[in-house]
């Protein structure tokens, strides 16, 4: 019975909704909502209200669903001294590939890893700053030689104790073991030489880099994994094959809080404490507090919000058309909604710059007059100025999001800057652009003719399985059309739109993202010239001067140790890439996240999600 109240509750608060969303345009009013981006700081709780007063004003959302959501989370890392017991429950929207740290990097498989498995460094959640982790210390004259000294008291999930010897084995029989393919390799392949990692003693580990590399602390996040376990499976030929779904628990050693207990395919992934995890609470209590954390593998997001609405699951990670509908359930249903604030990832357009032939068909991959306009930083600054990012943000996103002009988003407090150039709505401006470059509405239809009398009509393509961009998309394709531009939309699943991105090539626009990280250098595939994912240019050539420039800052970012020239060095990239425009960014979601009342130490971060530091999460009743 209460699983059909929810269902029927869900349903009548989406067209609820739906209908004010309506009524509003008649009125003429906007939905606002009060929440824009601050830090967790800065966020205050308030109680839930919903339907208190249903006047449609242009405040009506800012009181209704903004006000009624995000508690403020623990101030930096005051985490409380815990209990042992409990349960945490989370989903899963897919099956693991495996339990190999090493060679799957996919979601799926690495929000699980990510807890059995650690490297000699982490990032701060909140700070994003890189800390000691595996490695409690460490010491450099040059930036090429590195002694890091290791944690004496660290022992895998086995019992065995960690050492040096683990540390060599993964760099030198894993990562850079040509028969194990891993993407961790290209990282810790610097200027073309692999990186000399040597045994110094029992506790401490040697790195000898071919050159200075700036990103190497963080990079050193890698998983670290047990000789002891896995030295074995290299020399039989067998590693590519360990780890995998169908191994026994005890098979899977590694140093993290937990370790796994049971995998039922198409059910659930069981994760149990690992009694020998290092670390301790500021009470001396061996971490982590949890007995379990169970994920539960769900066929989509829809059936997540569901089973969270059932009280079935102890999280739920927000979209924004969520929030009416959980907003004013917080007290009933005794869970709490967090904003984090932008996350990492972006929304852009691209558009097909390839100035190369098909080889198959000896045809260009563009359409040469469009590859014209599409090469005009000109043209894609009419495009950027005719997209409305304030309406998608509130028609798609309820008003949980920030637009965005540039690579980086906010949440990246290391390297992210304002100082670029933004492209506030304007559509006259982009008209005026467009009358500059030549096109002229030749024959009356409503539609632009370039110079040579050729429609301004484009191919424009998103993954259809992702209803939030199809969403975006389709209000991008109303902006567009309303300058003048004839645009054909066609939703692809995802696997086929990356499949023409990087691989066939024929295509006009793409809307597509990126889930974003910290250190920009990470994102070289993309901005590098040479890059795997120069998806505007994949002809390895530079075709202006500007991407020659952003070449050079990201090798010369890799070799400057001064973080102050390195941030120089990235606003930089940033100005580049919002003035010249490969990519036109749209908007940046929020991270929103509910989790039930009923744990202590939560510290919900963008990087971090909903449990930061799982390893201090504790039930308190």
């Amino acid at each position: 019975m209460k699983k059909i109240k929810n269902v029927i509750s869900l349903l009548s608060l989406s067209l609820f909704i739906l209908s004010l969303s309506i009524l509003s345009k008649v009125f003429n009013s906007k939905f606002v909502l009060e929440s824009k981006f601050c830090s967790p700081s800065q966020q205050e709780k308030v109680k839930p209200r919903f339907f208190n007063k249903i006047i449609l004003t242009e405040n009506f959302l800012k009181k209704a669903v903004a006000k009624s959501v995000f508690k403020k989370p623990l101030k930096e890392y005051e985490f409380e001294c815990g209990k042992y017991r409990g349960k945490l429950i989370l989903p899963a929207t897919s099956d693991p590939k495996s339990f190999n740290p090493i060679l799957a990097k996919e979601t799926s498989t690495t929000q699980i890893t990510s807890l059995l498995f650690e490297g000699l460094t982490k990032v701060d959640p909140k700070s994003l700053e890189v800390l000691p982790n595996l490695a409690k210390k460490w010491q450099t004259q040059d930036g090429k030689t590195w002694i890091f000294y290791l944690r004496e008291d660290v022992k895998w999930s086995d019992g065995e104790s960690f050492t040096a010897d683990d540390v060599v084995f993964t760099f030198n029989d894993l990562i850079y073991n040509p028969e194990i393919p891993n993407s961790s390799r290209d990282i810790f392949t610097i200027e073309g030489e692999k990186i000399k990692v040597e045994k110094v003693d029992t506790y401490r580990v040697k790195f000898t880099l071919p050159s200075v590399f700036a990103p190497f602390l963080r990079a050193l996040s890698q998983e670290i994994l047990p000789k002891h376990c896995y030295y074995h499976l290299v020399k039989e030929n067998k590693f590519n094959f360990s780890m995998g779904l169908d191994a026994k628990p005890h098979q899977i050693v590694g140093t993290g809080p937990f370790r796994l207990k049971k995998y039922l395919p198409g059910e659930r992934v069981v994760l149990e404490r690992n009694p020998y995890y290092w670390k301790k609470d500021s009470c001396g209590n061996r971490l982590p507090y949890l007995d379990e954390i169970i994920f539960v593998i769900l066929p989509n997001q829809d059936t997540a919000l569901l089973k969270f609405l059932e009280g079935e699951i102890d999280y739920y990670s927000l979209r924004p058309q969520d929030l009416a509908i959980l907003g004013p359930k917080q007290e009933e249903d005794n869970f709490s909604i967090y904003n984090a604030g932008p996350s990492f990832g972006s929304n852009f357009l691209v558009l097909n710059q390839n100035p190369q032939l098909n080889p198959y068909t000896k045809k260009p991959f563009v359409i040469p007059y469009k590859l014209r306009w599409f090469q005009n930083e000109e043209f894609r600054k009419a495009i950027s100025y005719a997209i409305n990012r304030e309406e998608i943000i509130q028609v798609v996103l309820n008003g949980l999001g920030v637009p965005q002009y540039s690579p980086l988003s906010p949440a990246n407090k290391i390297y992210y800057t304002f100082s670029v150039t933004k492209y506030p709505y304007n559509p006259t401006k982009a008209k005026k652009i467009l009358q500059k470059l030549g096109f002229s509405d030749r024959n009356g239809d409503g539609i632009l003719e370039d110079s040579q009398g050729h429609k301004l009509e484009i191919n424009f393509f998103t993954n259809g399985d992702n209803t939030q961009r199809v969403k975006i998309a389709t209000l991008i394709k109303k902006d567009l059309e309303d300058i003048g531009m004839k645009i054909n939309f066609l939703p692809l699943n995802f696997n086929n739109l990356v499949n023409k991105l990087v691989s066939t090539f024929d295509w006009e626009m793409i809307l597509i993202g990126l889930t974003g990280g910290i250190g920009p250098y990470f994102g070289k595939n993309v901005w590098s010239y040479k890059g795997a994912l120069h998806m505007w240019n994949p002809t390895k050539v530079a075709l202006y001067e500007w991407e020659k420039e952003i070449e050079d800052i990201f090798n010369l970012s890799a070799k400057t140790l001064d973080e102050e020239e390195r941030k120089k060095l990235f606003y930089r990239w940033q100005k580049i890439a919002s003035s010249k425009l490969p990519l036109i960014y749209t908007v940046n979601t929020y991270s929103i996240y509910a989790v039930r009342e009923k744990f202590g130490n939560l510290y919900p971060t963008a990087y971090g999600g909903a449990f930061s530091e799982v390893e201090y999460i504790y039930l308190q009743k």
